[in-house]
């Protein structure tokens, strides 16, 4: 064995504490706060439209739609200087007339210089199905994988996994609470590749961990694992560094659209590979794994 490896192990508690806090906090703020759903969840119309006058701002915008009483109502810049993205809860299907009103008005207000480029409508019916699907789809997701992790390996190591990625999925739900970013169909997609890129990385060093396991039969758990998540340490921050160097690009250029999947993907990213290391991995230290514990057959035939 190698005797200059990281001291992982020592840091475990350190860490937890970290998490169990993080996880405190992040459930505070979805309980007390609540989640920031998009049109597609809450219900409402979107507009995209394109002001070809210079001297209208976002604050002409969203004056002028406050007047027309549409409820709750979001303006904002999207993409360049002279595009914009409003939202608000009057559904388009409350009065066929809505959008032709609002171009009327509009141009009665701030001149004829505005474009609509996009209209979309999503009804209360339709956008509680969408939550509802999206939770469903999260829920099979983390039991498919739990499925997977019991298959594979032994229940320590599914325990370690599932509540990995638990711990991934609150922290980044709890982080869009904290700074009221949007929740859409995009973000729930994003959830769901966090899922499947955490458990990817824990399957790593659980694989690694085995290994070891079948190869140094008299060593404790606690110095497996430290020497296991060593091995497959450069695989895991090279992996993770490439990875967020796409999705950080995606966030700076790919546009108002794609912002907050990058941004849920990048957290997720980040906090993916941490709790592979200082999550997933520990709860093989306080489950006690050894050679003896788990089914040699499985280590045999892995």
């Amino acid at each position: 064995m190698a005797k200059n490896l990281i001291s992982f192990n020592k840091y475990y508690k350190t860490f937890n504490i970290i998490s169990i806090l993080l996880i405190a906090g992040s459930l505070f703020l979805l309980l007390f706060k609540g989640l920031n759903y998009g049109v597609d969840f809450k219900g409402g119309t979107l507009i995209e439209l394109r002001a070809k006058d210079s001297q209208i701002t976002i604050s002409n915008l969203r004056q002028e739609f406050f007047k027309m009483n549409l409820g709750d109502v979001s303006v904002k810049k999207f993409g360049n200087e002279s595009d914009y993205l409003i939202k608000f809860e009057k559904k388009q299907n409350d009065n066929k007339n809505l959008i032709e009103e609002i171009k009327s008005n509009l141009t009665k207000s701030l001149g004829s210089g505005i474009n609509f480029r996009r209209v979309e409508s999503v009804g209360p019916k339709v956008s509680s199905e969408l939550l509802k699907s999206g939770v469903i789809a999260i829920v099979l997701s983390l039991a498919a994988m739990l499925i997977y992790i019991w298959i594979r390996f032994e229940w320590q190591f599914s325990l370690g996994a599932i509540i990995a990625i638990i711990h991934d999925v609150i922290i980044t739900l709890g982080i869009f609470s904290f700074l009221s970013y949007e929740i859409n169909l995009s973000i729930v997609a994003a959830v769901l590749t966090i899922v499947g890129y955490s458990m990817n990385d824990t399957v790593v060093i659980f694989d690694r961990v085995r290994e070891n396991l079948k190869k140094y039969t008299k060593i404790p758990i606690s110095d497996i694992s430290n020497m296991s998540t060593h091995d497959t340490l450069s695989r895991t921050l090279i992996t993770s560094l490439t990875t967020l160097l796409a999705l950080f690009s995606i966030y700076f250029f790919g546009g108002e659209i794609l912002k907050g999947f990058s941004f849920a993907m990048i957290i997720g990213v980040i906090v993916g590979t941490y709790s592979s290391i200082f999550v997933a991995t520990p709860i093989l230290n306080y489950t006690n794994v050894s050679y003896k514990t788990i089914s040699k057959e499985n280590i045999e035939n892995n």
